[in-house]
């Protein structure tokens, strides 16, 4: 699963029934050994009518048991995703022997929002509405899926959203173009500013965002600043990495989760994920809750044509599209894995977590045009019978 930490998550192996899989939240998923999703019965059709109009409600925060002595625990929480998402049965092609896995779709947290960051935003907004914010600022790269997310939940939320976007030095005084994620944040209003990615390294998110802050503050706005993926301390009770490995290890589950970072190193992100740990006063090692392995290859959102092909692969073999960013890289990482020490893997079971991000493929057409070529031109016999006007749309 991804997180903004630039992580993707997979689990050894499945949670057991009717426990959550999501961070501090608990959302039920119901399996039995022929599937693994969320089921309604008729029963259910009356909770589920409720549930529909909780979409955009606030309401106040419970957390499970296991997390009660965690502080701070957030008061309340937004409802803006799906939620919960389903589980099924991966069949991915040359499995190791007796191994099975299943697919948690954060890809399907709803349309706009799709993606685990919808996640956090549950709780980072409604932080940001109880201190009287009018306005969002977060910050990421061109196509973040993170700020597509905050730009969409801002303005369900009547708030304006203003998004730092880094970008190639060459490209920062141009207009961005409406490609992927900038297409929805600019369709919903979001306010863009550029910043090249060598001020990004020299000046930092955190400067960033508070340059903006502080005139929007002598604008006379009332700005709340979410920092890169939403990732803090509050981002963790809806997050990824640090929080569905807090969860799993705290919980009843007791599982290590074991993550792909596409970006920076494993060191990096343990130490990323400790602060974001303590900052709950949770009292665990980062290195004892999770395991992380380099999938960055050419770097962050640079794919090699390998990997770029093995994401159309997977699309064919199975139906399921992973973006090129986050799951894909880690996909490939873990079925590299699987054909390397196939012993490791054998008789598994792994939960892998999708996470979204499937408007990034679009900013990849070029390097993948010419890995779908299945088209040609309908050919239609002259013997066919033909007349004006018969054809109709519908």
């Amino acid at each position: 699963m991804l997180c903004s930490a630039k992580l993707t998550l997979l689990r050894s192996s499945l949670p057991p029934f009717g426990h959550s899989i999501s961070a501090l939240r608990q959302p039920k998923i119901y399996c039995s050994q022929s599937q693994a999703t969320e089921t309604e019965t008729n029963d259910d059709a009356p909770k589920a009518m409720a549930l529909s109009f909780d979409f955009l409600g606030k309401k106040p925060y419970s957390p499970p048991s296991w997390a009660s002595h965690l502080r701070p625990i957030p008061s309340h929480v937004f409802s803006l995703g799906h939620l919960p998402t389903p589980i099924h049965k991966w069949n991915l092609p040359n499995l190791p022997q007796n191994t099975e896995v299943w697919l948690k779709r954060d890809d399907l947290s709803g349309m706009q929002l799709s993606g685990n960051k919808v996640r956090k935003l549950e709780f980072l907004m409604a932080e940001a509405v109880a201190q009287g914010a009018d306005c969002i600022i977060t910050i990421g790269g061109i196509q973040s899926n993170h700020c597509r997310a905050t730009a969409v939940a801002a303005k369900y939320l009547n708030l304006d959203c203003y998004l730092i976007l880094r970008t190639a030095k060459a490209l920062v005084d141009q207009d961005p173009g409406l490609t992927g994620n900038l297409l929805v944040e600019r369709f919903v209003g979001a306010h863009i500013q550029l910043i090249s990615k060598e001020e990004y390294a020299r000046i930092g998110s955190v400067a960033l965002t508070n340059v903006l802050k502080e005139k929007l503050l002598k604008e006379g706005r009332r700005p709340y600043v979410i920092p890169v993926g939403g990732s803090n301390s509050l981002g963790t009770c809806g997050g990824t990495i640090a929080g569905l490995s807090l969860g799993s290890w705290l919980g009843e589950l007791k599982a290590k989760v074991h993550a792909f970072c596409v970006c920076d190193d494993p060191d990096y992100f343990y130490d990323f994920v400790q602060g974001l740990v303590d900052g709950l006063q949770a009292g665990v090692d980062s290195r004892d809750i999770v395991s992380i392995i380099n999938a960055k290859g050419l770097g962050y959102a640079i794919n090699t044509s390998e990997e770029l092909k093995f994401v159309k692969e997977i699309a064919a073999a199975t139906g399921v599209v992973l973006d090129p960013v986050y799951s894909g890289k880690a996909a490939y990482g873990m079925m590299k894995d699987m054909a390397e020490n196939p012993k490791n893997w054998e008789g598994r079971k792994v939960l892998f977590i999708h996470t979204g991000g499937l408007l990034g493929l679009f900013d990849k057409v070029d390097q993948m045009s010419s890995l779908v070529g299945n088209w040609q031109r309908m050919d239609v016999n002259e013997s066919i019978p033909r007349k004006d006007g018969i054809g109709k749309m519908f």
